[in-house]
């Protein structure tokens, strides 16, 4: 029996402002993760997985799903405060940190305002505040770093939300906290300030900004469970803020927008600092590794401060030949075109074996295109 093809009748709703011409976002394709033999380096998520403590946690949540979670999340802030020294009443846990950033451009921007971005800036801002009716506005980099004084420059009467990574994703470039201070010192108290800390752990001894909220009402700080804590399914992220930003942003926030297994998870992680240590161990040795090798391959990297590496070929066709090289041995890369970085590849940082792997790989391309 066929299927009875639906008539098309002319569609007459029409969904606010800046909704369609809005792009969808592609993240990395998600291969079956069934098969084995697949090597995933293509979402920067964390090799080693959650700690054990957190899928304890996890497993034991799994009692009281019957019931809703709590909505306060009063749990899991007092255990993010705790672990770095912060005021728990002033931090707001979401679905990951894109939900907090749609939160944000919610509340502090409308129709024909203007979000800045970074160029080279997680596409998620953009796409946000389109979604808004605001006016994305691209800030050039120098050199794949982000320029502070060109984000000042490009501040004015109709900027509402400047959203900086920091390290950035796709390149890894990082702006110190005296390039973070001076620009919160030469920005206009009506602009807010959202400094996106996803990778920010893989920093040793930077706390990603936490300390300038007491100082600065216009800033947000935001992290991820997604990353160094290795919780990206559970869909959990977190905003520091001052007081008044935070009473704001909790008028929009659904009263179980993080489910039970999630604060579970992420509470037991957060707290297990032996563990979170041991991850941005190994991360740092095998991209340092891995950096090395691929530079005596005769290819050049960002100097890269998070969980990946930003991996420039000679041209479009070279790293479009090496993506596909690389996805027939079941590694999964992250082409990051779409950031207008043409001639690059995107490489999560893996295990000693999978880093062994890539390098292996990306040799045996060279040598069979005779690059090398």
């Amino acid at each position: 029996m066929q299927n009875k093809k639906i008539k098309e009748k002319e569609f007459k709703l029409l969904p606010n402002s800046g909704i369609l011409s809005a792009p969808v976002y592609k993240g990395g394709e998600q291969p079956d993760l069934s098969k084995h033999e697949i090597i995933k380096l293509n979402s920067n998520e964390n090799p080693l997985g959650p700690s054990k403590l957190a899928t304890d946690a996890l497993k034991n949540s799994f009692e009281f799903i019957n019931n809703y979670p709590s909505s306060s999340h009063e749990k899991l802030r007092k255990a993010i405060a705790k672990v770095h020294a912060i005021n728990f009443e002033n931090i707001i846990c979401g679905a990951g940190s894109d939900e907090l950033i749609s939160f944000i451009c919610q509340c502090f921007c409308s129709t024909n305002d203007e979000v800045i971005y970074t160029e080279h800036g997680f596409a998620m801002y953009k796409i946000s505040a389109l979604l808004r009716g605001a006016n994305p506005v691209k800030v050039l980099e120098n050199e794949r770093v982000a320029d502070v004084d060109n984000i000042l420059k490009s501040c004015n009467n109709k900027t509402k939300i400047i959203f900086l990574a920091n390290p950035n994703n796709p390149t890894g470039t990082f702006l110190d906290s005296s390039k973070i201070k001076y620009l919160l010192d030469n920005l206009p108290d009506t602009v807010l300030m959202v400094i996106d800390g996803a990778y920010a752990e893989y920093i040793e001894n930077f706390d990603g900004g936490l300390s300038f909220v007491e100082n600065y009402d216009n800033l947000i700080i935001l992290r991820t469970f997604s990353k160094i804590y290795g919780l990206a399914a559970l869909r959990i992220g977190w905003s520091y803020s001052s007081n008044s930003i935070t009473q704001i942003l909790n008028r929009v926030r659904g009263p179980f927008n993080v489910s039970s297994p999630a604060i579970a998870a992420a509470t037991a992680a957060v707290l297990d600092c032996d563990y979170t240590r041991h991850c941005v161990a190994e991360n740092l040795r095998n991209r340092e590794w891995l950096s090395k090798q691929l530079k005596q391959l005769g290819l050049s990297t960002t100097n890269s401060k998070a969980n990946f590496l930003l991996v420039d070929f000679c041209s479009e066709n070279q790293a479009n030949k090496a993506f596909d090289f690389l996805k027939n041995q079941n590694i999964y890369v992250r082409k990051v075109f779409d950031y207008g970085l043409k001639k690059s590849l995107r490489i999560t940082i893996g295990t000693d074996f999978e880093c062994k792997l890539v390098k292996k790989n990306i040799q045996n391309f060279l040598e069979l295109s005779n690059e090398i």
